[in-house]
């Protein structure tokens, strides 16, 4: 396996400007993610006796029990246990629960946290566990429920949870039945190539289902199983014995929620003025808080005096929702802006791994964790990879590709290497032919019009046929082509859907396991083996 670097800029202006020139973000951001130091100041700010933090027994508590429901490995349990010691830190990050944990980026994110934790470790000499954050009280279904793998026939094949649920309930309270499971991994199954690591793949899916209620079960499971020799320690964020430790924050939330708001909108106002453009939808508002209500998680918003929901359905007080806080926690959940401050307050947080887009919004923060008395922590840049696989390689080499040909300008280069075989210049001359035809056809139909009128249908008629005709030869000719340059032309293909799959990266689309039913697991103890660094480029994995 090789690896080269490549630089891929991200689509959003702030996360770019994060990665190749922080200091014009360095206002926006609490650290600088390229200067060690930033790693030594936000240790030893962790390590100030009466920073707000949740109570450190009942983590452990709360993670144990989450961690061996899932059957981690011992190793993450060991880590589970050392944060009891005060001086232990955690690099975390963290992803929605995906069927079949999703697309290849959530393992990189999972890769990036692990070895982020044992660099620090190494850095600072002290115990750093890193921890992964399932966003399983997220609502958006649609979002979990599938997954992508590539068909033998070059198409993006989806594999979708055949459940459904009338509510916007959270993931992880989002009951799956057995034939569910059952349905979507015979559509894997199916759609995977037959290789000697298949079965033993399919039989561990397979016993990973059967011991799974909800896709938050199903994730976990998974991700301890590729990862928990590393050590990687888990988390649900919908986990109620987590909620009872979150009361506290939440109430802190309810009770600052003007100024919490004001604090993003000036954040807004002060990114803008840069030149950037917002990635979260921002008004005064908002409560950033979701209440349980019947099963559904509903987005609650300040009305006057009373927090409620967008169609009315609860409304409480400030006095209420703060007693609700602290009584029931686990009726609350957060948002996207409030999730960070609560990670931060439950953890030891050293760095936390991002992808662009999170990197583009926790920009909207800084303030919001000085308002509870927290730091924003080091921001790493997720590990980004683009897998090139043998056959891939040598079809590039074959019309002379590069990378940056490959997800710049795919098309021009197919273009030319069409031109070359001769196939455009048939196009033109039929198309030529045609137009000619027209010119000299047309003013016969106009002369017999004038002799007869009736008859310029007839010659208009006349003339689309022949043009048919023309049109007919030119079909036949395109298909000849095709079949003369049928194996290149599936080449290109397959060029282009291995790498850009739909014009996406291929990590944001594809499934890790049809990777794994080509090559075994061999490749993703590779890549978790190899000696990466934080640096912000993306890499090409020639394998």
């Amino acid at each position: 396996m090789r690896v080269e670097q490549y630089r891929w800029e991200p689509a959003q202006p702030i996360t770019r400007d994060y990665i190749y020139d922080f200091a014009s973000v360095a206002s926006l951001y609490e650290h600088n993610p390229w200067n060690e130091s930033g790693d030594r100041e936000r240790a030893a700010w962790l390590d100030q006796v009466g920073r707000p933090q949740a109570d450190r027994e009942g983590l452990v508590r709360a993670l144990l029990a989450f961690n061996g429901r899932i059957g981690n490995s011992e190793r993450a349990i060991d880590h589970i246990e050392a944060l009891r010691e005060p001086g232990t830190l955690v690099v975390t990050g963290g992803q929605q629960a995906g069927l079949f944990t999703g697309p290849l980026l959530v393992l990189y994110k999972a890769i990036t946290v692990i070895t982020e934790a044992r660099q620090a470790s190494q850095r600072l000499g002290r115990t750093v566990v890193p921890v992964f954050w399932i966003a399983g009280e997220d609502h958006d279904l649609e979002e979990a429920n599938h997954t992508f793998v590539l068909s033998d026939s070059l198409a993006v094949q989806k594999i979708k949870l055949n459940a459904s649920s009338d509510k916007k309930s959270s993931v992880s309270q989002w009951s799956i039945a057995p034939e569910a499971w059952e349905d979507a991994i015979s559509q894997l199954e199916q759609t995977l190539m037959n290789t000697e690591f298949k079965s033993e793949l399919i039989e561990r899916l397979n016993s990973i289902l059967a011991a799974s209620a909800t896709l938050t079960d199903q994730f976990a499971r998974t991700i301890a199983w590729l990862f928990g020799e590393y050590g990687l320690v888990l988390v649900d964020s919908d986990d109620p014995d987590l909620r009872k430790l979150e009361a506290d924050m939440f109430g802190a939330i309810v009770s600052r929620q003007s100024e919490l708001s004001a604090s993003l909108l000036k954040a807004k106002s002060r990114l803008e003025q840069s030149g950037y453009t917002a990635q979260v939808e921002l008004h005064e508002a908002q409560a950033h808080l979701f209440v349980y209500h019947e099963g559904e998680r509903l987005l609650l918003g300040k009305q006057g005096d009373s927090f409620t929901d967008r169609k009315g359905t609860v409304s409480f007080t400030e006095r209420e929702l703060a007693d609700l806080a602290a009584d029931t926690p686990e009726m609350l959940s957060n948002n996207v802006m409030t999730r960070p401050i609560m990670q931060d307050y439950l953890f030891p947080v050293l760095s936390v791994v991002l992808g662009p887009s999170e990197i583009a919004y926790w920009g909207l923060l800084r303030e919001a964790f000085g308002l509870f008395g927290q730091q924003m922590p080091v921001l790493v840049p997720r590990y980004e990879f683009t897998l090139l696989e043998g056959t891939v390689q040598k079809q590039m080499a074959k019309f002379e590709l590069e990378f940056e040909d490959v997800i710049r300008r795919l098309d021009e280069k197919q273009t030319a290497w069409l031109e070359a075989q001769g196939s455009l210049q048939v196009e033109e001359l039929f198309a030529e032919a045609k137009a000619k035809f027209e010119q000299l056809y047309g003013p016969i139909v106009e002369a017999v019009s004038g002799i007869n009128p009736g008859l310029r249908k007839l010659g208009e008629t006349n003339m689309n046929k022949i043009v048919e005709q023309i049109d007919f030869l030119e079909s036949r000719a395109a298909d000849a082509f095709r079949s003369q340059h049928e194996s290149a032309l599936r080449h290109w293909e397959r060029i282009r859907m291995s790498v850009l799959p739909n014009g996406k990266p291929q990590e944001r689309v594809y499934n890790a396991f049809q990777y794994w039913v080509k090559y075994g697991g061999g490749w993703l103890r590779e890549l978790m083996d190899m000696p990466l660094s934080r640096d912000g480029s993306h890499r090409i994995v020639y394998f």
